[in-house]
């Protein structure tokens, strides 16, 4: 599929300098462009190959000057980062678009699927749920019951969903993703013994969410797990049952986040924090990665360590510890001075 200089500029609310009616069909790294694809220039660090990529159409930003020539059409546009993404959306959508439901598809009867859904090959869909128009529903998926997608939203071949779990519109989970297994909860017993906690609540998704392969969310064991609208999760994350977190939230790989903590809006999480139960983390908090944290943050604190310090007193220690080994010297070399004085 072709788009000219032109259309792509409509597209972007940008502005064209150079053929508007050059086209391109693919795209492409600034320094591996060749004609009939385009790129972008965002990040100072790669000006230099925008004089000599061969793609046919690079987006810069409008305050971009260049200081010899280029071969390419340019597109100005107010965030090139930003275009870039939304076209690279437009050019996956339609390259990869499918429909229809296969022959090898378990379907429920009592399901209700919207229009213009793609279900494919050894899916499986429960009753009573409910898919929502332009769904794509990718080879091995299984959809429990009482379930409910919602539009745009897209699976990815062997995402588990667990009966009565809510997933709101243009959402995308990636490959081996789990959500609604039961949460962790065992009630300990006399001989050492432990009796599971039935899990009988759900979990909600709310619209615009990605998730990244082989993360698992838990069902609450009453009530809701709940991922808010926006919220981007990584691969292989762990998220307790009775968990809540907020809009817009960015957590990165291998987190693991225990049952009924809240985290807030607009925060960002490195890898491989590890978050205790029952806390309380407040908006537009950050934390560094490999971070442990057992206590309650505030609103817009940043925290890093483990267990987790707040930034700035976190450096400090870190400057001791580093030094750790010539301040246990100076302290032997002052014993010896006050045991000398003193004998």
């Amino acid at each position: 599929m072709e788009f000219s200089a032109a259309k792509i500029a409509e597209i972007l609310n940008g502005k064209v300098e150079g053929d508007p009616n050059v086209t391109v069909s693919n795209l492409a790294k600034i320094e591996e462009g060749l004609p009939g694809t385009m790129t972008f220039l965002a990040n100072p660090v790669y000006t230099h190959f925008i004089y000599t990529t061969k793609a046919s159409v690079i987006l810069v930003n409008q305050d971009f000057i260049p200081n010899q020539p280029v071969s390419g059409t340019l597109i100005r546009v107010e965030n090139a980062y930003t275009a870039f993404a939304s076209i690279l959306d437009i050019f996956t959508r339609r390259t990869s678009e499918k429909s229809g439901v296969s022959l090898l598809a378990a379907v429920s009867k009592t399901a209700k699927v919207g229009e213009d859904v793609y279900i494919g090959e050894f899916v499986c869909i429960g009753k009573n749920t409910v898919i929502g128009k332009n769904v794509r529903l990718y080879a091995n998926c299984y959809i429990g019951d009482n379930v409910s997608i919602g539009e745009e939203t897209t699976l990815h071949p062997g995402v588990k969903i667990y009966k009565d779990t809510v997933i709101g519109k243009n959402c995308t989970l990636h490959a081996g993703v789990v959500i609604g297994a039961d949460g962790f909860g065992f009630a300990p017993q006399s001989e050492n013994e432990y009796k599971k906690i039935l899990q009988v609540g759900n979990v909600v998704i709310e619209d615009n969410v990605e998730i990244g392969s082989n993360t698992t969310i838990d069902r609450a064991t009453l009530g809701s797990t709940r991922i808010c609208k926006g919220v981007k999760l990584d691969n292989l994350i762990q998220v307790g049952h009775g968990v809540e977190i907020g809009e817009n939230t960015v957590i990165a790989a291998q987190t693991g986040i225990a049952g009924s903590t809240r985290i807030g809006k607009n925060c960002l999480v490195g890898g491989q924090v590890g978050f205790a139960g029952h806390l309380v983390i407040g908006d537009n908090v950050k934390i560094g990665a490999q971070s442990g944290i057992e206590h309650n943050v505030k609103d817009g604190e940043t925290f890093f360590g483990s267990p987790a310090l707040e930034i700035s007193k976190a450096r400090r220690l870190y400057v001791y510890f580093r030094n750790f080994d010539q301040i246990i010297k100076r302290i032997y070399q002052i014993e010896k001075l006050i045991n000398k004085k003193n004998g």
